[in-house]
């Protein structure tokens, strides 16, 4: 139990801190939007917060740079795209999903939810935010493959609110039949040599224990979707 308080207390001091950054702004070394690009393989298109964006490690240590090259160590043809912004939200997402779905989407793994948890902000409202991406990822490309990635919320917002904000997670999966990642700070979050000095942010290890949570969800289902 003390354990378990002290990870959503980091993670409600992580929010603090990312909160301060403009919402707009991406402070990792990759854009949040797509660019041109020859590359024709199909992308698994990592839709997310500073976690996802590698804050404080940079892009190319962050889990989906790790994705990409345990992708190509099995020959996979596919090519990753970091969409991770630093205070990005459920509503952000929702905002930016229809230019990154200009590229051909096969795989969205969904990080999104950390900050409107950590700024309290209303269930039904990220429950409807995640849903409208994945029912917009789907309008664009009907065979994409959706991954929901849990998160939880800080205690000071009371047992009630903190249990709805995990069901979100499981519920949005199940009603949609698309796998979930229970929690992908699972061994990282709380653990002071996996994060950095802040307290708040995954080390270059850390991101790597996260890269084999994800993977352990997202290498099955790129299995399924492999081009032929």
């Amino acid at each position: 139990m003390a354990s378990k308080i002290l990870l959503v207390i980091i993670l409600f001091v992580a929010g603090t801190y990312c909160s301060s950054e403009s919402p707009g702004r991406n402070t990792s070394q990759t854009a949040s939007q797509p660019v041109a690009s020859e590359d024709v393989r199909p992308v698994v298109l990592f839709l997310g917060t500073s976690l996802t964006a590698g804050m404080g490690v940079g892009v190319e240590s962050a889990y989906p740079a790790l994705i990409q090259e345990k992708i190509d160590s099995v020959g996979a043809y596919f090519r990753v795209v970091n969409a991770g912004e630093s205070g990005g939200t459920s509503a952000g997402g929702v905002r930016r999903i229809d230019w990154l779905l200009r590229q051909p989407v096969a795989v969205l793994v969904l990080e999104l939810g950390a900050n409107d948890g950590l700024r309290g902000q209303d269930i039904t409202a990220l429950r409807a935010n995640l849903q409208a991406i994945i029912e917009r990822t789907l309008d664009v490309h009907p065979d994409a493959q959706i991954i929901i990635a849990g998160m939880e919320a800080p205690p000071n917002l009371g047992q009630e609110y903190t249990s709805e904000f995990r069901t979100v997670f499981v519920d949005v999966a199940q009603q949609n039949g698309v796998p979930l990642i229970p929690f992908i700070l699972e061994g990282v979050a709380g653990i002071p040599e996996f994060n950095q000095s802040d307290g708040i942010h995954p080390t270059a290890d850390g991101q790597r224990i996260m890269a084999e949570t994800v993977w352990q969800v997202l290498g099955p289902v790129l299995q399924s979707v492999e081009p032929a």
